[in-house]
């Protein structure tokens, strides 16, 4: 079997001095670089200063949903629809690539404590499964307009140390193409099998999870999602003295 490919990724360097990190997987059909304007806005906020950002591209791969065209994909859909059979081996590709850009941040100097992981939608859905899979407990996960990949055997590859990673949960209302009520069942997974908490609002850094609704938001971000999640931020990645 051939060797696995590094996954290829955009460097947004921080403003200070770098002491913590946030790898940020994109969505299906897109690269690290539709999220370098979110990377950009909030590095230059003075109290994330000091985070670099990685934003990882997908590789280009047939989609089988999609009438087999070619774009950039985490993974392969077989079809639309929360019940389509997942394409677990290309996700399991994934979570390899995204734990080697983890790794490689802990080898720079970066402790796993220090460093955040969060995606959009296929993305979100990969760092649930990378996040919460590894025996390295991170400083936080953010899933938006995400689920829960796998939930057939997600309680057998789910790593107990993860359980009390703080994590950020956003999702729209009206979000056509994964739905609310999907993302909704994810986290009630989460709690209810894994035995999750809900999260402090004022102390997040100390685990559990962020839910926040959306009300109108479709398959996308808003600006007071992003505000949400730049406070989250500042808590679980404070500036070190």
């Amino acid at each position: 079997m051939a060797a696995l490919q590094p996954l290829k990724f955009l460097t947004v360097s921080p403003l200070s001095k770098h002491t913590a990190t946030v790898i940020f997987v994109h969505g299906l059909g897109d690269s690290g670089n539709g999220w370098k304007p979110v990377a950009d806005m909030l590095k230059a906020n003075t109290a994330l200063s000091h985070v670099k950002w990685v934003l990882p591209h997908a590789p280009t791969m047939r989609v089988t949903a999609n009438m087999g065209m070619e774009m950039p994909s985490w993974f392969d859909i077989l079809s639309w629809g929360p019940d389509a059979p997942p394409d677990e081996a290309g996700m399991l590709r994934t979570v390899h690539g995204v734990n080697q850009l983890i790794s490689a941040e802990v080898d720079a100097g970066i402790p796993a404590n220090r460093i955040v992981l969060g995606g959009f939608s296929q993305g979100g859905a990969m760092t649930v499964l990378t996040g919460l899979t590894s025996e390295r407990k991170l400083a936080g996960l953010v899933v938006l307009s995400g689920w829960l990949p796998l939930a057939d055997k997600f309680k057998a590859m789910f790593s107990p140390p993860t359980k009390s990673v703080p994590i950020f949960w956003g999702h729209g209302t009206e979000d056509p193409v994964i739905s609310f009520q999907r993302g909704v069942r994810s986290v009630e997974f989460l709690k209810s099998t894994l035995h999750f908490a809900d999260a402090t609002a004022d102390a997040p850094q100390n685990g559990g999870i962020n839910f926040n609704a959306y009300d109108g938001l479709p398959h996308s971000t808003s600006d007071q999602e992003l505000r949400d999640l730049t406070e989250w931020l500042k808590k679980v990645l404070p500036q070190e003295e």
